[in-house]
């Protein structure tokens, strides 16, 4: 099938669910096609590959979606509305010192951890208050979503992560609602290729696929 016919197709299974098209290794004419197709939204999972493309690309909203080390802050300031992958408060701080820099407000999401997996990026759950309440006295971010990524088990497996990132997100949603001026948590990221129908069960309002749109990667 196209890429074409594949946005159609997933789309047609999101519902009101939002779409980031995974565009890793994907070129800016297939990703182009993509965004012709219904894709508003795009996300990368490194600056230094986002930047080489971005020039070719027809205009929609760009996500970071990879882990962004601290000295490509100022670059991903600059390219992308919006980062999700804000897994430590130190990249946070980074964040907003370039925002600042930038005279510009960074819209992030905060990454999760939810399989406290040792390898994997992204705050703990028994962190992700207490960094809640020291991002909340930033000035250049805000911070609209939270993002996971489950551990690489089968979809109804990953199903009873999800379900927990669904309860911390409804329960920090609830205790952000008042007197937090950049906090506003719309969007739970969460859901790849292989569960996102899954994620979307468990309350998920944006997902993010590359390989069910542009086949398995190079």
């Amino acid at each position: 099938m196209s890429v074409e016919e594949n946005i159609t197709e997933v789309l047609q299974e999101l519902g009101n669910t939002k779409l980031v098209c995974v565009t890793k290794t994907v070129d800016p004419e297939r990703i182009n096609e993509a965004i012709k197709a219904g894709a508003t939204i795009i996300g990368e999972n490194r600056v230094q590959e986002y930047e080489e493309k971005y020039a070719s690309l027809l205009p929609s909203e760009r996500h970071l979606i990879g882990h962004l080390q601290t000295n490509k802050v100022k670059k991903a300031v600059q390219f992308f509305d919006v980062i999700q992958s804000v897994d430590s408060l130190k990249v946070a701080q980074e964040i907003d010192k370039r925002a600042e820099e930038a005279a510009k407000v960074q819209n992030i999401y905060l990454q999760v951890n939810i399989g406290a997996e040792p390898q994997k990026y992204g705050f703990m759950q028994n962190e992700i208050e207490q960094a809640i309440e020291e991002i909340a006295s930033l000035n250049n971010v805000r911070v609209t979503g939270m993002m996971c990524i489950p551990p690489y088990v089968p979809s109804e497996q990953a199903r009873l992560y999800f379900r927990k990132m669904k309860g911390l997100f409804d329960e920090l949603k609830a205790s952000t609602q008042e007197g937090y001026d950049n906090i506003d948590l719309q969007d739970l990221s969460m859901g790849m290729s292989g569960d996102y129908k899954v994620a979307i069960e468990e309350g998920a309002t944006i997902v993010r696929i590359g390989s069910a749109i542009f086949g398995s990667r190079k």
